[in-house]
């Protein structure tokens, strides 16, 4: 039969065993909790990329604050929303706020009260100088972005204007267009926010900085990566891309038209743009825009 003595040091070793399992799963927690930290940075890192690859105007514009967020929404980090979790009210409001740019091309801003949401969808035939590129856009999911879309082209905004950027990297394939002056940094005078897939999460999620698929046949718009910086430029998404969910989409690209836009793209582009892609080497410019 133990003796006292031999009980506790029966006890003292057990106590012993106890402390080291536990401070050996804290070490796991810790080597945890610095792979997941890791693993964010990464995740923030590579997207704040991809934002910087799409900006229009100031190809430095960044937004800091995003490395900061925290995941608040229920949307799946890396994958597009299916579409809204809502539909909007029949009626919408739109805000258009003047920028410190002049406009490249003298224009109105949009009107901004009762935008009718009803009309789902919104025929329109953009003609280009390498061939037609039919757009549907998506009037019930960004209506304050087709509303901007289809103000600027009854003013004839973009006619005659280049489509100043092509980008063929793996995992970004698109032609910017949109700008008047061909430079990337022109804009209407005015700016707005963003809408569709965006405005399906929470501003403080870190979701926002995951990339997610643009699926070939989208159309987009373009911002400078800070709030409120959506204006004229838009991008055509001719095959599969990955970026953040900050680039409104507001309508897709018919066969007929991604079939002008990748004769486009197999041409090349001539590297010239410090945040990706260049100019086409086959130049491409739009001749006009207009409702079907």
């Amino acid at each position: 039969m133990p003796s006292n003595e031999q009980r506790r040091e029966a006890a003292k070793r057990k106590l012993e065993r106890q402390l080291e399992r536990r401070a050996d799963r804290a070490r796991k927690r810790k080597q945890l909790t610095i792979a997941g930290s890791v693993l964010g940075v990464v995740l923030v890192v590579a997207a704040g990329t991809i934002v910087f690859a799409l900006t229009s105007g100031d190809d430095n514009a960044t937004d800091a604050s995003a490395a900061e967020s925290v995941s608040a929404s229920p949307q799946s980090p890396g994958v597009m929303p299916a579409g809204r979790s809502e539909p909007l009210p029949d009626k919408v409001s739109c805000t258009y706020t003047p920028d410190s740019q002049p406009p490249a091309k003298q224009v109105n801003p949009p009107r901004t009260d009762e935008i009718d949401t009803t009309l789902k969808e919104v025929s329109v035939s953009m003609q280009t100088t390498q061939g037609n590129i039919g757009l549907t856009l998506d009037n019930a999911d960004s209506p304050c972005t087709v509303n901007n879309f289809l103000s600027l082209a009854s003013q004839n905004y973009f006619d005659n204007t280049p489509c100043h950027r092509l980008v063929t990297s793996e995992g970004l394939k698109v032609l910017q267009c949109g700008d008047p002056t061909g430079a990337g940094t022109g804009g209407p005078g005015y700016g707005f926010a963003n809408e569709f897939p965006t405005d399906q999460y929470d501003p403080s999620d870190q979701a926002l900085q995951v990339p997610v698929t643009y699926p070939r046949g989208t159309i987009a718009m373009a911002n400078t990566g800070q709030p409120g910086t959506n204006g004229s430029q838009f991008f055509l998404v001719y095959a599969d891309s990955q970026l953040p969910p900050q680039y409104t989409a507001f309508g897709t690209i018919d066969e007929t038209g991604l079939a002008t836009i990748e004769k486009v793209a197999a041409a090349g582009d001539d590297g010239s743009m410090q945040a990706g892609g260049g100019k086409p080497n086959l130049p491409i410019d739009i001749t006009s825009v207009r409702m079907d």
